[in-house]
C-alpha cells in the first residue's frame, strides 16, 4: 500500500521509477516463494530459462545473455548438467566449444515452476477490482516494453 506520500511522489517520473522499482522488487520476491524448485537457486532456473527460449546455445553465449562472468556460468550449468536438467553437446561447427540445452525434465519443472507461480498471481488477481484488473491489463504491455529497453 502505497503511504500520501508515496502518491503524490508518483506525479514525478522520478517517483514513479522509485515506486515502481520497489513494487516490482517485492512482487518478484512474493513471485519466487512459490518456486516449486526448492532445490534450485533463482540463477539456476532463469538459466534453464533463458536456454529454453534460446535453444542450443554456447555457455558464452549464455554468459553474456545472462550478465554474468563465463566462470560464473559454467559453474550453474555444470551444476544443472549434473542434475540432468541441461545436456551438452558438441558445437556443430566449432569442435572447441559446445552447447547446452533443456532436457525433458528441465521442460517439466519449467512448466510447473510457471504453473505454481500463475496460480498463486492468479489468486491475488482475484483479490483486486474490476477496473484494478483493467488498469494492470492496460500496463501489461507497457510494463513489459520497459522490460526490454
Amino acid at each position: 500500500m502505497l503511504t500520501n506520500t508515496q502518491k503524490m511522489d508518483l506525479r514525478s517520473d522520478a517517483g514513479l521509477a522509485s515506486a515502481l522499482r520497489v513494487s516490482l522488487a517485492r512482487l518478484t520476491r512474493r513471485l519466487r516463494r512459490q518456486a516449486t524448485a526448492a532445490s534450485l537457486t533463482p540463477t539456476q532456473v532463469a538459466t534453464l530459462a533463458a536456454v529454453e527460449r534460446h535453444s542450443a546455445i554456447t555457455p558464452g553465449e549464455l554468459a553474456e545473455l545472462e550478465k554474468v562472468q563465463p566462470p560464473s556460468m559454467t559453474r550453474v550449468i555444470a551444476g544443472l548438467v549434473e542434475r540432468g536438467l541441461l545436456a551438452r553437446t558438441p558445437h556443430p561447427t566449432d569442435r572447441r566449444q559446445v552447447t547446452v540445452s533443456v532436457t525433458e525434465a528441465a521442460l517439466k519443472l519449467l512448466k510447473e515452476e510457471r504453473r505454481q507461480k500463475e496460480a498463486w498471481l492468479t489468486q491475488r488477481l482475484k483479490e483486486l477490482t474490476p477496473e484494478e484488473r483493467a488498469v494492470l491489463r492496460q500496463a501489461a504491455p507497457i510494463l513489459e516494453k520497459l522490460s526490454k529497453i
